[in-house]
């Protein structure tokens, strides 16, 4: 028996392993993945309310499109189901990912599931995609919104029958904005399929694991059909044996 005699608490040699195990553990890494709303930033104004000189605090009254900075879609968005931002589990926004490195891509550029090289063989229903283009180096440029690579209708599909929870993407669509067929069909199809896209990510190149926690937390509007939200990716520590 280890510890004093008579105290009447023993540590067995297990315990004592698997608390230095622990010590030695590394502490996880979290990174924010969420663009600054900020004016000026397509769908997002601001305006001072309360000053604290005058009223003793301060505050200010937000307009936010729904879909603005980094974002993440209900099936409402595209009429590919009822349930509305509100509704979705927030065990849904969330889960184990996979970093798929696509840095250099072309403009307009049409991502297949062959871009996802080994990670299609080892996927594992209910596991999410984050697709790094480093689009988001261009939000402030026209380029972001017009010349966006985009999801595939094939690598669409191969979503829905291998159960993607969400698919992250940097450009603020999974698809060709100025193209309403394509926009409709690409979100119709993930949306209709339990897919949640997650659009507008930022500091993809931060994350230096393939495999992440990964999640994308919305607001809860009523009968939503989308939100903002805080995104995030976690590293290390026991999110590494999720």
């Amino acid at each position: 028996m280890n510890g004093n005699p008579g105290d009447g608490f023993s540590t067995s040699g297990a315990e004592s392993g698997r608390a230095k195990e622990q010590e030695c553990r590394p502490l996880p890494r979290i990174i924010d993945l969420t663009l600054t709303l900020r004016p000026g930033m397509r769908g997002v104004a601001c305006e001072p309310k309360f000053n604290f000189r005058e009223h003793g605090w301060n505050a200010q009254t937000l307009h936010l499109y729904s879909h603005c900075g980094t974002h993440i879609d209900a099936p409402t968005h595209s009429e590919a189901g009822d349930r509305t931002i509100d509704e979705v589990p927030l065990a849904q926004c969330m889960g184990p990912a996979w970093l798929v490195k696509l840095d250099g891509i072309a403009p307009r550029t049409l991502i297949t599931v062959a871009d996802l090289g080994g990670i299609a063989t080892r996927f594992a229903p209910g596991d999410s995609l984050i697709l790094r283009t480093g689009w988001s180096a261009f939000v402030d440029e026209a380029k972001w919104r017009d010349e966006l690579p985009r999801v595939s209708l094939e690598l669409a599909r191969w979503c829905v029958e291998h159960r993607v929870k969400l698919l992250g993407v940097e450009p603020p669509s999974v698809a060709d904005v100025n193209d309403l067929p394509e926009l409709i069909r690409i979100h119709q199809t993930l949306l209709g399929g339990g897919v949640l896209p997650v659009e507008g990510l930022t500091n993809l190149e931060a994350i230096r694991q393939e495999k992440v926690f990964f999640a994308a937390l919305p607001l809860k509007p009523l009968r939503g059909d989308g939100s903002p939200v805080r995104a995030f990716a976690i590293e290390g520590g026991q999110w590494s044996t999720f």
